[in-house]
């Protein structure tokens, strides 16, 4: 087959293009050209950018992202309660809010919508002082607003619906979380529950003295978390967007010992006789003979809580158990429980006692003048002897009064759940000199607390057992299972027979028969046989480092009843201007006491000691 030839078009006219107007034929071709290599440089440069960002830069751009939409939130933990022994509240914690505001973003975002800044500002501050009422006023509220200040502060303890009320209206007042510790009983055991206050850089409560501070950790539960995200430069959590979440777990409550009707008998009692008696200060003290427990601790001078600004910083701590003095006459409850223990003596046992005795250089006097007294172990003690006092502890022997004392627990705290315990002075045996056990039997040269005091009449009321005191009765957990803290050890400091004996003696402190009275007649309670001990103790002088002869404290502890003590009272006044004793302010509480826990009268009376001889 023959090869055929290439196939060609069918000749015809041929039609040519037409350049553009004023351009030559490759001017298309040359602005082709242009625009590929501008595509190229804007591909590589674009390209060049995405690496920076998605490698270079990727954590930080990420990390600025989610700062912007990430907000951590604090959920505070409640604050746990505090009650008395019969669940009356003595502190609680409510929620509450603090409201600000942004003068300068208010004028600019005011502007922006056409109003008046000024005019907005003042219906702003009419508003919040229509809703809050006298608490704030309205032209310092005005003022604030037209400061140039970046944040103003408008009220500080607003009730939630309050704020919710404002904010309807002008919702750029802005809010924070505040919780607010509430005193019902104002001034009521201030010295014990002590205060806590709002930290604004913890954004939480925390005790600053007193119980709330001791117990601080126990109240305060764990504060939560969760993570929310939120619109940029805005504090509207974004619905759906709450996540990691770690719920708060609220403070335990407290139960107290504490019987708060009689606290503030006891409290109120306190104040008005230190008052009258024109005390420098005053503490009192009442325990359960039997379990140790505080019923009610009250100092002379003390303070609201729900006022703290206006309390005077001397006030705030608790001289109960943190202020040592030299007791009197009321420790002779040692010479007295280790004369008897030891078998010195007996109650009817008759001394021979001059009004004055000198021991190691020192001479003691009685504290009326006298002759030589026959007078009965008993009267010694209700007649408050110096001399006859210290011929017993004579009888006694050093060593063995200091083991009495030590198990009374002088020298040492007695472990009471409280701040700023003393545990008084005892000088060491080794220290002692002829002159120190001339005054130690009398209640001089050592130091003790009120609650350490009341302790010592405590372990003879409760048939010679010491039990450390506590505050604290019983923990209750968020889920409301309630815990009693343990019951101390008890100490044994004599046998039960000898304190019955003491016990028995010092019922002789406050009879008021003719030619046999004891120091203390005004403390005795119609109906009730009443133990205790009246005690002056000097104080010394700082000007000269020795024994003041006008300036004393004037002590007094007793139990009732007497026959099967109940209660143990504990009293210190800290020189009182217009009286030399404790014992009218022991009748009347003892008084209360009789009539609250309704304690039955004894099927007879006290007897009559003998205290002197004809």
């Amino acid at each position: 087959m023959p090869r055929r030839g290439p196939m060609r078009a069918a000749p015809g006219p041929t039609r040519g293009r037409r350049p553009a107007r004023g351009m030559p034929a490759g001017g298309a071709r040359s602005r082709l050209a242009i625009g590929r290599v501008v595509l190229i440089v804007s591909l590589v440069v674009a390209g060049l950018k995405l690496v920076q960002v998605q490698g270079l830069q990727a954590d930080e751009l990420s990390s600025k992202a989610a700062g912007q939409r990430t907000t951590v939130q604090l959920l505070p933990a409640e604050r746990g309660a505090i009650t008395d022994r019969n669940g009356a509240l003595l502190a609680f914690s409510t929620e509450a809010r603090s409201l600000y505001a942004m003068p300068n973003r208010i004028v600019t975002e005011q502007r922006e919508v056409g109003n008046d800044p000024r005019a907005h500002k003042e219906a702003m501050a009419r508003r919040v002082a229509e809703v809050l009422g006298t608490r704030v006023s309205e032209s310092e509220l005005l003022g604030k607003l037209l400061s140039d200040q970046t944040v103003v502060r408008l009220a500080e303890v607003v009730q939630p619906a309050q704020a919710r009320t404002i904010q309807e209206d002008f919702p750029e007042i802005s809010d924070e979380y505040r919780e607010v510790r509430r005193y019902p009983g104002d001034e009521l055991a201030a010295n014990v529950l002590g205060v806590a206050n709002w930290r604004a850089d913890e954004q939480k409560i925390r005790g600053l003295v007193g119980l709330e501070s001791v117990a601080d950790s126990l109240l305060a539960g764990r504060d939560g978390r969760r993570i929310v995200d939120t619109a940029a430069g805005e504090d509207t959590v974004i619905p759906g967007s709450e996540r990691a979440v770690r719920p708060p777990v609220p403070g335990t409550d407290l139960e107290l010992t504490l019987d708060s009707n009689l606290q503030y008998v006891v409290q109120q009692l306190t104040e008005d006789y230190a008052r009258k008696q024109g005390a420098y200060s005053a503490s009192a003290v009442v325990l359960d003979a039997e379990t140790g427990e505080v019923r009610a601790m009250a100092n002379g001078e003390t303070f609201n809580p729900n006022k703290l600004a206006e309390a005077n910083p001397e006030n705030l701590g608790n001289p109960s158990v943190s202020t040592p003095f030299e007791p009197g006459s009321v420790n002779k409850i040692v010479t007295a429980a280790a004369a008897i223990e030891y078998g010195v003596v007996a109650p009817d046992t008759v001394l021979q006692v001059p009004g004055r005795i000198e021991i190691g250089g020192t001479r003691i006097s009685d504290a009326w003048p006298h002759g030589v007294l026959d007078m009965t172990f008993t009267g010694v003690l209700a007649k408050s002897s110096n001399v006859g006092t210290l011929k017993t502890a004579q009888r006694i022997g050093p060593d063995r009064f200091m083991e009495i004392l030590d198990r009374f627990g002088i020298g040492e705290p007695t472990g009471i759940d409280l701040p700023g315990e003393s545990g008084g002075r005892v000088p060491p045996r080794e220290q002692w000199s002829g002159s120190t056990f001339a005054n130690l039997p009398i209640g001089q040269g050592l130091s003790m607390t009120a609650l350490q005091m009341t302790g010592m009449y405590q372990a003879i009321a409760n048939d010679g057992v010491r039990i450390p005191p506590r505050v604290v009765n019983a923990e209750i957990a968020p889920d409301g299972t309630r815990t009693e803290r343990p019951r101390p050890e008890g100490v044994r400091v004599v046998s039960p027979q000898t304190a019955r004996t003491v016990r028995n003696m010092l019922r002789a402190v406050v009879q008021d028969e003719p030619g046999q009275q004891g120091t203390a007649p005004a403390a005795a309670l119609a109906g009730y046989q009443v133990a205790g001990k009246t005690g002056t103790g000097q104080q010394v002088d700082p000007a000269c480092g020795c024994y003041s002869n006008s300036t004393y404290w004037i002590t007094f502890a007793g139990m009732l009843p007497a026959q099967d003590p109940r209660f143990v009272i504990g009293l210190v006044l800290d020189d009182p201007k217009g009286g030399t004793s404790a014992a009218p302010l022991f009748h009347d509480i003892a008084a209360y006491i009789a009539q609250h826990y309704q304690i039955p009268l004894p099927p007879e009376p006290s007897p009559v000691a003998t205290l002197t001889l004809p």
